[in-house]
Parts: structure tokens; C-alpha cells; sequence
């Protein structure tokens, strides 16, 4: 029986990469997004494609409704939206920060709660995956708020996990550092930048949404049957390694 993929954002770069893997596995697919026309140049006529604005909480319901109803209840969920905002709090405008929390805390609490409702519903386990960031873990200069809502959602998953342990429901997070992705396109436009980003890292790299998407997969996967309630960096080393200054 073929497991049934909901994934969100799945339009941007960590979005696609997620959906190659579940491809890949065989697993009938749901890809959301705000945008129909991003959905399409992205996935074709492929896949079950849902418009949805899942950072409200009709939105979030109307993607794991329809889901249901067209390929049924999701079993793997991979959360990938989210926004990035360098800013120290001082210069953050109230909508900004409003705007990060929306995306990144807001549709995450709300997708949730839809998919471990279907699921419990259907009567049947699932397993859940969202993506954290760094900055939740250590203080980075300049991410007040990115690191506000990205802290939230930890918090989320480790209590979500606890609660839905009992009915089989997994509930897990990654925590990339930067990737090279298009929503970090401009933090990496020349090769100076990307040398000095790189630098950061105890390995001297940029991770890749493929890497965060095998990451996932797996954390989704029947393989990782009894890992719950985690937050699993992938940073190169970023949050626990002290770079060797040369």
C-alpha cells in the first residue's frame, strides 16, 4: 500500500527536493502551495495540487480535507514553508515580524493540528516533520525574530510529540543551517559570499536541500520508528563544533 505524502511549500527549493524523494519511494502525493501557477511550473501535471494558504487555519484545513478526499488520509507529512528575515529586532517593522511568525510558526501550528486530526480521525499513526532553523538553538546575531518562531515550533514539536505518542504519531524537526536554496539565493550571489558564509561552518560548506530532504525523508520514514519529539541540526557543525581559527 503506497503512503500518502502531504507536502507544504512544496514550490520552493526544500519543497521539491522533498517531493523527488517521495516520488522516488513510490508515495501517492499532495504538494501545496500559495500559488497554483508556482505549483504547476514546478510539478507539471504530477501529483495531486492543492491552493492553499496554510498560515490560516482555513487554509491549512481546506489542504488536509482535500488531501483526504482525493488520495486519503496523509500518513507522511513534510512541513516546508517558512521565510527567512535578517534583521536586528530594533529594525524590524510590526508587520515584519508578524509576517515571519505567520509563516513559519502560524502555518506550522495550524497544519499540524488538521493532519494528527485526519489521522486520529482515520484511526491510523502518522509521521510529521517540519523545518527549524539553526538559530533556535544559538544565538545569531541579527534573527530576533526568525529565531522567536522558529523556537516556538521546537517547543511545538516536543510537546505534539508527547501528546500523540499514543495514538502512533511521530512528530519531528530539522534544523539546516544556510542552504543553497532560492530563498537564500541572495545571501550566496557571488563567490565572495559564499566563501565567507562557508567559513562559518566547522566543515566549510553549504548545505543543499537534498541533504535536508534525505534528512527528512528518513526522519518520515518507518526506519526512524522510534525517534520522536527531536530537533536534528544539520549545520556542519555549526551549533555544537567551535571552528578551528587559522
Amino acid at each position: 500500500m503506497s503512503e500518502i505524502w502531504l507536502v507544504t511549500g512544496a514550490a520552493g527549493g526544500l519543497g521539491r527536493a522533498v517531493v523527488a524523494k517521495g516520488r522516488s519511494a513510490g508515495a501517492k502525493i499532495a504538494v501545496t502551495g500559495r500559488d497554483s501557477e508556482r505549483l504547476k511550473d514546478a510539478f507539471g501535471d504530477e501529483h495531486l495540487q492543492i491552493e492553499a494558504d496554510v498560515s490560516t487555519s482555513e487554509g491549512a484545513k481546506l489542504a488536509v480535507a482535500t488531501c483526504v478526499e482525493r488520495l486519503g488520509t496523509p500518513t507522511r507529512l513534510a512541513h516546508c514553508v517558512g521565510s527567512i528575515l535578517i534583521a536586528p529586532a530594533a529594525r524590524t517593522t510590526e508587520q515584519q515580524y508578524r509576517d515571519v511568525l505567520r509563516s513559519n510558526l502560524d502555518s506550522a501550528f495550524f497544519t499540524l493540528s488538521n493532519v494528527v486530526a485526519a489521522a486520529r480521525s482515520a484511526g491510523q499513526g502518522a509521521s510529521l516533520c517540519f523545518v527549524s532553523t539553526i538559530a533556535a538553538q544559538i544565538g545569531i546575531a541579527n534573527h530576533e525574530a526568525v529565531a522567536a518562531a522558529k523556537g516556538g515550533l521546537d517547543a511545538m514539536v516536543r510537546s505534539a510529540a508527547a501528546t500523540y505518542a499514543p495514538q502512533g504519531i511521530r512528530v519531528n524537526a530539522v534544523a539546516p543551517g544556510l542552504m543553497d536554496t532560492p530563498a537564500a539565493a541572495k545571501f550566496l550571489s557571488t563567490p565572495a559570499l559564499r566563501e565567507a558564509s562557508a567559513k562559518q561552518y566547522p566543515l566549510g560548506s553549504i548545505g543543499s536541500a537534498e541533504e535536508i530532504a534525505d534528512l527528512m525523508s528518513w526522519l518520515l520514514s518507518d526506519a526512524a520508528s522510534r525517534v520522536t519529539g527531536q530537533v536534528w541540526a544539520l549545520d556542519g557543525g555549526f551549533t555544537a563544533v567551535r571552528p578551528l581559527v587559522r
